[in-house]
């Protein structure tokens, strides 16, 4: 597939092993350290990975009816997603792309096979939550479509808050 000038060979693979959910740990350290220190703290980001990025955290998850994928580039997993079927719509949990990833059409492939499952599965909308201060991340969710519905916080523990946004996406008519 051509993004601009570029090539990639993506594809998406659901987790169901170990292994993998061991890779997207290892990318989640990588990605949160770089990405979100300067927004939250590097303890805060400690904390997190813990909690909700560790592979015991993960299988929790998925024991409560999230599911994890990975996003290759060729061999190399190069990004995750996690997501959680509600009743009328695919909560996106986690979408994340190594930096030297990112502008590659990665993030954006992967939101358009979210929008697929998303029909696939007779749901009519995409929500998701992102930092409020995370303007890089808000700005490309309003170009694909997403509208800021309301703010969102969340106690996570340990003195620490998620101050976020919520957004929604609406595939056809609700």
């Amino acid at each position: 597939m051509f993004i601009g000038d570029q090539f990639i060979s993506m594809r998406i693979t659901k987790c169901i092993h170990l292994h993998q959910f061991s890779e997207i740990e290892s990318l989640a350290k990588i990605i949160w350290t770089e990405h979100y220190t300067l927004i939250i703290g590097a303890e805060q980001v400690a904390y997190m990975l813990d909690k909700f990025q560790s592979v015991a955290a993960m299988q929790k998850q998925v024991a409560e009816g999230y599911e994890y994928y990975l996003i290759y580039d060729g061999e190399k997993a190069v990004g995750y997603f996690s997501i959680l079927p509600e009743k009328e719509g695919l909560f996106l949990s986690k979408i994340y792309v190594l930096a030297e990833m990112r502008g590659k059409g990665f993030g954006r492939k992967a939101m358009e096979y979210l929008e697929q499952q998303t029909i696939q599965r007779g749901l009519k909308s995409i929500r998701l939550t992102v930092n409020k201060f995370n303007t890089k991340s808000i700005e490309a969710y309003l170009k694909m479509g997403f509208e800021k519905v309301r703010p969102v916080v969340f106690d996570i523990g340990q003195g620490f808050i998620m101050d976020d946004f919520e957004m929604k996406k609406t595939l056809g008519q609700e």
